[in-house]
């Protein structure tokens, strides 16, 4: 059993937040991949289903974000599961807006959720950063986050989501790297090809007959 978990706040206040893009996130792997209605228990709202075979539990901690750790750790408990299984979608103001990249464990950056998961399970699980782009002052990273998307980041963040969920399987399947370069393919495919130039007609062969010596023409 795999658990994909999103970080962001609850409530509606919230839901369209950029800190919020990993809650988008499992919602829109729940939608794709036809999981099992939200319900709430372990202090989040989880969903299950499957991909590419495995079971997986999708969950939302409700506890805030900087309380994040409270919701996961106590899902990995009940499951008896290893951190290993867990991998946590999350917005990431170091990476430019609809990049992405996955890794297995290392430092929070900072990051109040994982900071919180970090205190409460370590830091042995998968990370799937979601980019936000970054402000451009320290000062300025609180009400960044915590604002909604602009209209004009809107398309390129839904297109994100969709290949996130797309091409999940293959996190599902333990293909980190495939991953991220199928995500990234779609996000930015690359332009087509030009059509192979026609060959030129052989030239032909036969040719035209020359009066023979002798013979008038």
């Amino acid at each position: 059993m795999l658990v994909f978990a999103g970080l962001g706040n609850p409530g509606s206040r919230y839901a369209a937040n950029r800190h919020n893009i990993g809650f988008m996130a499992v919602d829109e792997i729940v939608h794709r991949h036809g999981f099992g209605a939200w319900r709430r228990g372990f202090e989040a709202e989880v969903a299950e289903g499957r991909i590419a075979g495995q079971k997986v539990l999708c969950l939302k901690p409700q506890t805030f974000m900087n309380e994040s750790g409270r919701a996961i750790g106590a899902v990995l408990r009940f499951y008896k599961l290893e951190s290993e299984a867990l991998f946590v979608f999350y917005d990431d103001l170091d990476l430019v807006p609809v990049k992405l990249k996955t890794k297995f464990g290392g430092g929070h950056g900072g990051h109040n959720g994982l900071r919180s998961i970090d205190a409460h399970i370590g830091k042995d699980y998968w990370r799937v950063r979601l980019g936000i782009g970054h402000p451009g002052h320290k000062d300025r990273v609180h009400g960044y986050v915590l604002q909604d998307f602009a209209k004009s980041e809107e398309a390129a963040r839904d297109k994100l989501l969709d290949a996130v969920a797309q091409e999940v399987g293959r996190l599902a399947e333990g293909d980190a790297p495939g991953f991220m370069s199928r995500v990234a393919h779609l996000i930015n495919p690359p332009p087509p090809k030009p059509p192979k130039a026609a060959k030129p007609e052989a030239a032909g062969t036969a040719q035209e007959d020359s009066p023979k010596t002798g013979e008038s023409s």
